[in-house]
């Protein structure tokens, strides 16, 4: 008998009774990217090495989020194994990524990374004549939202009139997230100008070939954000995520740190008051720099 692709796979293992809907929504976000390239493949063929290259072709992500990703393909491949399609999970005993010091990726305040007003500016320069870019920006910068949650919108998510949308975040939990005007503008112009009809997603791509609209990648974002930092030495080594980090230090003292909290959906109050940290010490560098002018 032959063996069933990696996607027919996937649908079995995506239509398991049982499943929330939460989870499944999360589950069809994380494996998208892996069933555009491996998709039509036996998953018999599919071996150890061309997995683990895949998994490290996420570095562009944060490495909560490729951990999630390599939990979800492990518990895909597992499923294989126990309809009997595989006899072992090729990626068995792989070790979780850990967090890259070289990309940033710490657990001390001290390594969070924000976008300061002159690479901001250079930013919205880099982006002003890509209007799907420059929604996905302003969006990323003015909500707070993590791109895996802005990349799973879909047209019919955006609130314009309250201009707010609902995202399902980490845990499973939903929650309110605001833009503001000028957002609302580039959202606008973005869907009348450059987005893709034909697809219920929020932000769409259409593939060359065979002019398909499908939902966006991480890998195409990733991709067009390469594209438009390189001609700006101050945006070098900045990642669409830092948007996120953006968002919050640009609020603390703006607002209590509890709704704070409720906006960037942290479980813990402890990863909010990070933020507060380190405002308290970008003012206090300020502070300083000011002082040895005036001396």
């Amino acid at each position: 008998m032959a063996s069933p692709t990696l996607a027919t796979v996937a649908t079995q293992f995506l239509q398991r009774p049982g499943l929330a809907k939460g989870t499944l929504k999360a589950y069809q976000s994380t494996l998208t990217p892996l069933l555009s390239g491996y998709g039509s493949w036996p998953i018999n063929l599919l071996e150890r090495s061309e997995v683990v290259e895949y998994l490290q072709s996420l570095s562009h992500l944060a490495y909560t989020t490729r951990r999630k990703h390599q939990a979800t393909v492990q518990a895909l491949f597992n499923f294989a194994v126990e309809k009997g399609y595989l006899k072992a999970n090729p990626i068995a005993r792989l070790k979780q990524p850990k967090p890259d010091p070289q990309q940033g990726e710490h657990t001390s305040d001290d390594t969070i990374r924000y976008l300061n007003e002159s690479q901001l500016k250079c930013l919205y320069r880099a982006v002003d004549l890509d209007t799907r870019m420059k929604a996905i920006i302003s969006l990323l910068h003015r909500s707070g939202a993590r791109i895996s949650e802005v990349l799973q919108l879909n047209l019919d998510d955006v609130d314009f009139e309250e201009q707010r949308f609902q995202v399902l975040g980490k845990g499973n939990k939903q929650r309110w997230c605001f833009f503001s005007q000028d957002t609302a503008k580039a959202l606008s112009e973005y869907i009348h100008d450059g987005r893709y009809p034909r697809s219920t997603a929020l932000f769409t791509a259409q593939q060359p070939i065979s002019l398909e609209t499908s939902r966006i990648s991480y890998r195409r974002i990733h991709q067009c954000w390469e594209r438009l930092i390189v001609p700006y030495p101050d945006l070098k080594g900045t990642r669409l995520h830092d948007l996120r980090h953006t968002f919050a230090t640009e609020r603390v003292g703006l607002m209590g740190i509890e709704e704070l909290r409720a906006l960037m959906g942290h479980e813990s109050i402890q990863t909010t008051l990070r933020y507060q940290k380190v405002t308290s010490r970008r003012a206090e560098s300020v502070a300083k720099q000011a002082l040895n002018t005036l001396l």
